[in-house]
């Protein structure tokens, strides 16, 4: 069975990220194929360095695979509509409301994020910081990556059904129904979106979202087949 690895949400940590890379790189597998599960900007300290890495290393032909989380999505909504409020936030927050973290990926762009300037007044900023390149990125990015042992997606899959009809909101959104589901799923699904202490091994599907966008470290993943392991200074610890 072929090695993957998999690293969940990054929220800007360029820091964590690299690290998590190194760690990778030190594996037996390194140069096996890498999966990222979304959400790369919002709450860290540098959401631009963390597109612009991905993206190099993906023009530099590295076996990676880059999916789009509900963060990224919100980012380039905001791009095109200043008052966008996507209906799956919770409590309804804009992108620029702290608990979503928008500001500080702004300001990693060097936009002007004070709290007293309007949506508009901020959105016409970011329009001119953030590069096209990167809107072109998130937006191309795709929703889910499937193997012969895996599903790999941002948030989750709806119960149910096919993999051919999920929707993108459940796929970068997800989680009631989902998270409670037991049943199997084919394949074991490999996602992020709901933040954890450390990543978890559920039988039917494994959360590596272990919440570095609240600080807490970024640990990649090795998967072969339905087993996994968490990838740390002292080497591999199994999920």
């Amino acid at each position: 069975m072929q090695t993957i690895f998999a690293i969940g949400d990054i929220h800007g940590q360029i820091d964590m990220l690299h690290r998590a890379l190194e760690t990778i790189a030190k594996d037996a597998d390194a140069g096996a194929p890498v999966v990222f599960l979304g959400d790369y900007v919002d709450r860290g300290p540098d959401s631009r360095a963390v597109l612009d890495l991905l993206m190099q290393g993906q023009a530099d032909g590295l076996p990676w695979t880059v999916l789009k989380g509900n963060h990224d999505r919100y980012m380039t909504r905001f791009l095109g509509d200043a008052d966008y409020r996507d209906a799956n936030t919770t409590k309804n927050y804009h992108w620029l409301d702290a608990p979503i973290g928008g500001r500080k990926t702004l300001a990693s762009y060097g936009v002007d994020v004070d709290d007293r300037r309007s949506h508009a007044d901020i959105q016409a900023d970011a329009r001119e910081a953030v590069p096209q390149s990167h809107v072109d990125y998130i937006e191309g990015l795709p929703l889910m990556h499937v193997t012969d042992d895996q599903i790999f997606v941002h948030a989750g899959i709806r119960p149910g059904v096919a993999l051919d009809d999920q929707v993108e909101d459940d796929l970068i959104w997800i989680r009631k129904g989902w998270l409670e589901d037991e049943r199997d799923h084919g394949r074991l699904v490999v996602h992020g979106h709901t933040a954890l202490e450390t990543p978890q091994h559920h039988g039917n599907r494994l959360n590596l979202d272990g919440g570095a966008g609240y600080g807490r470290p970024l640990l990649p993943a090795r998967l072969v087949g339905r087993d996994a392991w968490v990838l740390n200074a002292f080497g591999r610890a199994r999920l």
